[in-house]
């Protein structure tokens, strides 16, 4: 299964293997992930990860969209990462991003934040994509991938003003932090963005 490819790939980014396998998270239907939220309207987003506090402890679910992982079904980005499929790449592994970092600190009593996990993912999209592409194209550094995943990169119209704030920043940081003069540093440097320490708690009752 895709996501479970997905997980594995960051495991190996980062040399930080998880027990829990995403697929048994998985959810797919828009309906399914709208009823966990206990709301009437469909997700507005292709991915969500979703939280909430249970009897025994919490209770978690990875949302991506059946049509996001059809079309990757369609055109892998294992086999092929490119313009075409970039868009649905990201939008997996983003999920699959929240899912892994969020267990991984859980796992160890750590505390995340809603910034954390978008910060982490932000830097894990381009961090993936990065290491596909170089394994693609026998090594030759993708220079247009930054420009597609930070300089292009654009906000849902209907984010709140908190969200907003969050997400930019999440995205001003991972920019900073991934820009690179050559390819090989980003994974050098990347576990400091998962042993960084947390500023505040992430909700429990709300999607990522």
């Amino acid at each position: 299964m895709l996501v479970r490819q997905l997980q594995d790939l960051l495991a190996r980014l980062y040399d930080a293997p998880s027990p829990h396998d995403v697929a048994n998270f998985l959810i797919t239907d828009s309906h399914q992930a709208a009823a966990l939220q206990g709301r009437h309207t469909m997700p507005a987003t292709d991915e969500q990860l979703l939280l909430a506090e249970g009897d025994d402890g919490v209770e978690l679910s990875l949302y991506v969209d059946a049509a996001v992982l059809q079309r990757l079904r369609e055109h892998c980005p294992l086999r092929e990462l490119s313009a075409h499929n970039l868009a649905d790449f990201c939008t997996a592994l983003e999920g699959v991003s929240h899912f892994h970092y969020y267990v991984w600190n859980a796992d160890r009593a750590r505390d995340v934040s809603l910034l954390d996990l978008e910060l982490q993912a932000e830097v894990d999209k381009y961090a993936a994509a990065l290491r596909l592409i170089l394994t693609q194209r026998d090594g030759r550094f993708p220079r247009e991938l930054f420009r597609q995943l930070f300089d292009a990169a654009d906000f849902l119209p209907d984010l709140t003003p908190a969200e907003r704030e969050r997400y930019g920043e999440a995205h001003h940081f991972a920019a900073r932090f991934c820009r690179r003069p050559s390819s090989p540093s980003v994974f050098a440097d990347t576990t400091s963005t998962r042993d960084a320490p947390s500023n505040d708690a992430a909700r429990l009752d709300g999607s990522a």
